[in-house]
């Protein structure tokens, strides 16, 4: 350290010289920049309304006086560019190095001793801080420029003059920079004398390509779409530019070559040629438009009702616009017998409009086509159909005929099967009216043997007296038509017998509980429309059960008249536990989700098959089990109700009186309670209050203890049921007791609350024993699912076929009995695909059904716009 001398000090300072040198380059740079951003705004924003062409769209005085503008503008800047630059010294760059480093090395390098230079230790000192110094500025680095001029552009007009020259450059042209010079006094006259043009090229909308503007497309080959329209306009002396053209294929009236305006479609290949002074000429090659193409995919797909589903694909270069499908009859193919045996009337063929993508691209997509042709009189016999493709060019393409049978509903009842049969034959031709006629009277001849109810034989009789009567005079087209709706519902009133009445009245419930929902009725309204439902569903459940009977007793005699055993299936219990979850969704204020847990189970209801038995002796322990806590969680739902009442009535007791009228109290008729009820406190009660006096304390404490006893009753009952689970040793089966273990932890706690008249704690814990009763029923269900799968990997590739033919369209297996079972195979699988566009199908066909609720409806749409 003693040692370090000043050659070393201007050693360490030469050492410097490239951070000082980028340092000192970066502080020019931010001086440039702060002198001149006023500059450059003046410029871009200036060069940006000239590239746009502002200039030619307004008057020549604004233009000069926004000119006198820009120019002052601009040379305020330069003044003040001049004013405020100064190129940065080496002595300030050394200063802004060194204030950057601890301790200012360099200028500690650069300083002298000022006293006690001739004393050797002093000197000493000095030269060892020098050289410390020296090694904190070798470890230099430039300093950046800073280029933030916010401070000083408070209003971000730099950044508004970038922008603005952004679009320029996109949406603008350099050479409209030029056409400002034109405005200049002189140069008016020239344009006014001189040739001067302008032209576009725009492409047919549905092709999505922008409009060319031909100034900027420099001579030699051109391509354009078939169909663009091309547009010149010729400015200046007449006569001095001509426009030649063999792209139109005009013939007839040409306008003149000199023509001032120019508008003509391409539809071939040729040449466009602009003569004169700064003319030029074009080879235009016209992209071909391609013809749409469309495929049917597979043949048609029928439910049980009728409704067909035909798949189709079609493609096409810009996207297909339209589509129809045409039915016409394959007379070749149809067994000519019976009825069918004369010649046919002719009927116009049937159209039916393809349904298109709502949403994405047209270009290339797969649809199916959803229709219910049922009431047609082709429904179940040969036809062909072709399907035609058209797009915005209005070319059209179709398919080769394929032969197919139109589908229709199937009757299985034997006599709305031949009525089925002979409504056909009269829409097939008029002269099969005798026929039709004699045959309906064989049919009625022992009405005893044949009709299930009597209304059904007066409605036959009635037909068949309207058609010999009309056809001895002349059977009209309307009369037919009259006639064959007729023995359409008289047939279907057959098919389904009685389920008809029962399913009306469940159908008219069910529409007066979503219309209280969405009116914001009251809960006692809500509560009494919830009862009125559960009538409605036990009165059609009731008709279903001697429907299914009946099928059964026939199916016995008949073993091809059998049912497809797949069918899903529901017991009563699934049906009250759906119920319970739509009344408790209504509870929690959630009537979204309470309207489409209703429209699931009415769509449930009127398709589904009670299964034979229920709760015989021919049920497995599984069932058994799931069905006693089920009758376990309706119990404890209406303990829970029942509490919420005492705590109504604990917190209001005025509220008694009114109850009385309208609810009839906590034990009342109309109370959810008492449904579920095992106890006679509800007499008791009423009794003492017959009695007069004053007991009504008295009351609710023996109606609290009557609540803890039936909540321990229940806690028993549900103890006992633990003790028969199936699936033990199973992950589904452990979790299932896990879960009836904390539902009986919580009736116990509800139980000790209800004898402390601790009504909330109560419905707290009740609510935690139902969620937990719920997750053991699913685990127990899942259990009870596995179980089945483990019996029946034996069976061959069949049954799994059988399995996955019972799965809903979004993929998950039935669960135990036919209820609904775990979203575990939700959307999965090979076919997911093809489940979705079934439920885009689903959607549709609902959505066209006008007869639905509003706001069903609105909600159809909004799917339909998502998706």
């Amino acid at each position: 350290m003693a040692s370090f001398s000043r050659h070393d000090v201007r050693r360490g300072l030469k050492a410097l010289r490239w951070p000082l040198a980028m340092t000192r380059a970066g502080m020019f740079a931010e001086a440039f920049w702060q002198a001149t951003w006023p500059l450059a705004t003046v410029v871009l924003a200036v060069l940006a309304v000239l590239m746009l062409g502002l200039q030619d769209s307004v008057m020549v005085e604004l233009v000069w006086g926004l000119g006198v503008v820009a120019f002052g503008a601009a040379v305020g800047a330069l003044v003040y560019a001049l004013r405020t630059f100064r190129i940065p010294t080496r002595e300030a760059a050394l200063v802004r190095l060194d204030e950057t480093l601890p301790g200012r090395p360099i200028q500690a390098l650069m300083d002298e001793q000022a006293i006690g230079d001739d004393d050797a230790a002093s000197t000493a000192v000095w030269r060892a801080h020098q050289a410390r110094m020296a090694e904190r500025a070798a470890r230099a680095t430039p300093v950046p420029a800073d280029l933030r001029i916010a401070r000083r552009d408070p209003y971000a007009l730099r950044y508004v003059a970038v922008l603005v020259f952004a679009v320029a450059l996109i949406f603008g042209s350099i050479w409209r920079v030029g056409s400002v010079a034109e405005m200049a006094p002189g140069a008016g006259d020239g344009l006014a004398t001189g040739p001067v043009w302008e032209g576009w090229a725009e492409s047919p909308r549905y092709t999505g390509r922008p409009t060319i503007y031909l100034n900027d497309i420099a001579e030699g080959p051109l391509e354009v779409p078939a169909g663009s329209l091309i547009t010149l306009r010729i400015y200046g002396e007449v006569g001095a530019l001509t426009v030649a053209e063999t792209v139109s294929g005009r013939t007839g009236d040409v306008p003149p070559a000199s023509a001032s305006e120019q508008d003509f479609t391409v539809v071939q290949s040729g040449e466009i040629a602009i003569n004169g002074p700064g003319g030029r000429r074009w080879t235009v090659a016209v992209l071909p438009d391609e013809a749409p193409s469309i495929e049917v995919l597979d043949g048609p797909e029928a439910t049980a009702l009728g409704e067909m589903t035909l798949p189709y694909a079609a493609s096409d270069d810009y996207g297909v616009e339209a589509g129809e499908a045409r039915f016409a009859l394959d007379l070749s193919e149809v067994d000519r017998r019976h009825g069918l045996a004369i010649a046919p009337e002719p009927r116009p063929d049937i159209t039916a409009a393809l349904p298109m993508p709502f949403t994405g691209d047209r270009t290339e997509f797969q649809e199916a086509l959803v229709e219910d042709f049922s009431e047609h009189p082709w429904a179940n016999l040969p036809v062909t159909v072709v399907m035609t493709a058209l797009d915005a060019a209005e070319q059209q393409s179709e398919t080769e005929p394929f032969r197919m049978i139109l589908p229709g509903r199937r009757f299985f009842d034997p006599l709305a099967a031949s009525i089925i049969e002979q409504r056909r034959d009269i829409l097939w031709s008029k002269d099969n009216s005798t026929r039709v006629a004699q045959i309906l009277r064989a049919v009625a001849h022992r009405p005893d043997d044949v009709f299930r109810r009597e209304v059904d034989q007066l409605r036959l009789k009635r037909v068949i007296t309207k058609l010999e009567t009309l056809a001895s005079y002349g059977l009209t087209d309307e009369q037919r038509e009259d006639i064959s709706r007729d023995m359409w519902d008289l047939a279907l009133g057959i098919e389904e017998g009685d389920l008809s009445d029962a399913l009306e009245r469940l159908r008219r419930a069910r529409e007066r509980l979503e219309q209280a929902m969405r009116d914001g009725a009251s809960p006692a309204e809500i509560e009494e429309l919830m009862q009125e439902l559960r009538r409605a569903t036990d009165d059609y459940m009731r008709q279903l059960s001697r429907q299914a009977e009946l099928d059964r007793q026939e199916n016995d005699e008949n073993p091809r008249n059998q049912q497809n055993q797949n069918q899903m299936q529901m017991t009563q219990d699934d049906i009250q536990r759906m119920m319970d979850r739509i009344q408790e969704l209504m509870e929690q204020g959630r009537m979204a989700e309470a309207e489409d847990a209703l429209r699931q189970l009415q769509e449930m209801l009127e398709n589904m098959q009670v299964t034979q038995g229920e709760g015989g002796d021919g049920q497995s322990p599984g069932e058994q089990a799931m069905e006693g806590l089920a009758e376990t969680l309706r119990e404890q739902q209406g303990l829970s109700d029942q509490a919420f009442r005492d705590l109504q009535e604990q917190f209001n007791p005025n509220a008694q009186a009114g109850e009385s009228q309208g609810n009839e109290g906590r034990d009342g008729g109309q109370g959810r309670g008492n449904q579920h009820s095992q106890g006679g406190d509800g007499q008791g009660e009423q009794s003492t209050d017959e009695g007069g006096g004053d007991g009504s304390d008295q009351n609710a404490g023996e109606g609290n203890g009557s609540l803890a006893d039936r909540q321990q009753a229940l806690r028993d009952e549900l103890r006992r049921q633990q003790g028969s689970l199936p699936g033990a040793g199973t992950p589904e089966g452990d979790a299932a007791r896990d879960a009836l273990d904390r539902a009986g932890r919580a009736m116990d706690g509800a139980e000790e609350a209800l004898r402390q008249e601790d009504f909330a704690e109560a419905i707290d814990n009740q609510s935690q024993a139902m969620e937990a009763l719920r997750e053991g029923m699913r685990a127990l269900g899942e259990a009870m699912q596995q179980e089945q799968q483990n019996a029946q990997q034996g069976q061959g590739t069949s049954e799994s076929d059988r399995r996955a033919d019972a799965r809903d369209p979004l993929g998950r297996d039935p669960g135990s009995n036919g209820s609904v079972g775990t979203e575990e195979g939700l959307l999965q699988g090979e076919d997911v695909y093809r489940r979705a566009r079934d439920l885009l199908d689903e959607i549709r066909r609902r959505s066209g059904e006008g007869e639905r609720p509003d706001v069903e409806l609105d909600y159809l749409k909004r799917l339909l716009d998502r998706f």
